[in-house]
């Protein structure tokens, strides 16, 4: 026997969201005007740079050091992103930017990166941010441990791990050939600006034109319902927190060119600024919605407000209070943005109102059955007599 079920329209959708005028919801509404929102607010830091600081912020160094300042950060942030979008949270980036880093530039690692080439020192630190990337994954996917409590052990247990490597010291990079590729830049343009550039356009392909992307989004809207239409949602979880670490590894490369140091206290709250940046950039901490293009806005509205802060003498615990106020308007609008879609349906026809999850304009009096046609009535078959 066929049943015949009628699917109710996601509150914020066109069909959800209409109140009976046919509209949908504004363009505005949606990740372009989020994104212009973002552009704007850049753009209005840029214009108070300009103001506050004549002559320096403007100037083509200042806007390089901008750029190569954001790169780090927004390479680990594109990798937050995924994980957000999915539903989780990874506390531990910062600390896996520091030992990713430390296990590159120990002794043995140079000596093989002397021997061979300097890509020995990249794979390392990216093999290393995906093991611990894979080993969070797995604790939180197959252990059922809450995404929150296993990054936060995470977070101690590399910080401690790279400590202990390093003795707490820091690591000099010795390899020229590897500071001067990464140090370099092409057509003027910094290496590191150009690796965040091309990590930022790889996620946003893999996010936005292939499956694993829909399958972020449908596992971090609604993971039962995921699974229930095949999505293995315990693998994919491991793969994004696996993303995750890659992204730190890449990142820890980054910084050791930067620094030519590998040490325990890299990526110190870097884990903080990461998610502030997403959460910018209009990606829902409850998971389901997020963009990359809104997360690299998010990373450059904050590193030129500390540029803003730091050009104007103003002290870093300033520059703290002003992103916390950031963060909190940002949520805000969030939970607004998230609650602003859904209205209440008009009274159907006929006196009766639609009751949840049934078509407006059900017969009033009666409740649809399952598995029969909406207006039935209780007791009604459809026109078949009763089994």
């Amino acid at each position: 026997m066929s049943e015949t079920t009628t699917a109710t329209p996601p509150a914020g959708s066109a069909a959800g969201a209409s109140d009976g005028g046919g509209k949908g919801p504004g363009l505005l509404a949606g990740p372009l005007g989020r994104n212009l929102g973002l552009v704007v607010a850049l753009l209005v830091l840029c214009v108070v740079g300009a103001l506050t600081a004549p002559g320096r912020f403007v100037d083509v160094d200042n806007v390089l050091t901008i750029l190569r300042l954001a790169a780090v950060i927004g390479v680990v942030s594109v990798g937050m992103t995924f994980v957000i979008i999915g539903g989780g949270i990874d506390l531990s980036v910062g600390a896996l930017v520091a030992l990713s880093s430390i296990w590159a530039t120990t002794l043995a690692t140079q000596a093989m990166a002397e021997d061979f080439h300097w890509i020995v020192m990249v794979a390392t630190a990216i093999l290393v941010g995906a093991g611990a990337g894979l080993v969070n994954g797995i604790v939180i996917a197959y252990g059922k441990l809450v995404a929150f409590i296993a990054t936060l052990a995470m977070l101690a247990a590399a910080r401690g791990l790279a400590e202990i490597i390093a003795q707490r010291r820091t690591q000099i990079v010795q390899d020229r050939g590897f500071i001067e590729f990464f140090a370099g830049d092409v057509l003027g343009i910094p290496t590191l600006v150009i690796i965040f550039a091309l990590v930022a356009a790889a996620g946003w392909v893999l996010l936005n034109r292939t499956t694993f992307g829909r399958r972020t989004f449908a596992v971090g809207g609604n993971a039962e319902a995921a699974r229930l239409a095949g999505i293995r949602v315990q693998r994919h979880t491991v793969w994004l927190y696996v993303l995750s670490g890659v992204c730190c590894g890449i990142a820890a490369v980054m910084l050791m060119a930067r620094t030519t140091t590998g040490s325990s206290t890299h990526g110190t709250l870097y884990e903080l600024d990461a998610i502030a940046a997403v959460v910018i950039g209009g990606t829902l901490l409850i998971g389901g919605r997020g963009t990359i293009v809104g997360t690299v806005l998010g990373v450059l509205i904050f590193t030129t407000l500390s540029n803003v802060f730091v050009l104007n003498n103003l002290s870093s615990s300033a520059q703290a209070v002003a992103k916390g106020v950031i963060i909190v308007i940002a949520v805000l609008l969030q939970q607004r943005l998230a609650t602003g879609g859904v209205r209440p349906r008009k009274k159907a026809r006929g006196g009766g109102a639609a009751a949840p999850g049934n078509p407006a304009g059900a017969l009033p009096g009666g409740s649809a059955t399952a598995g029969g046609p909406a207006g039935a009535r209780p007791g009604d078959s459809g026109g078949r007599p009763p089994h």
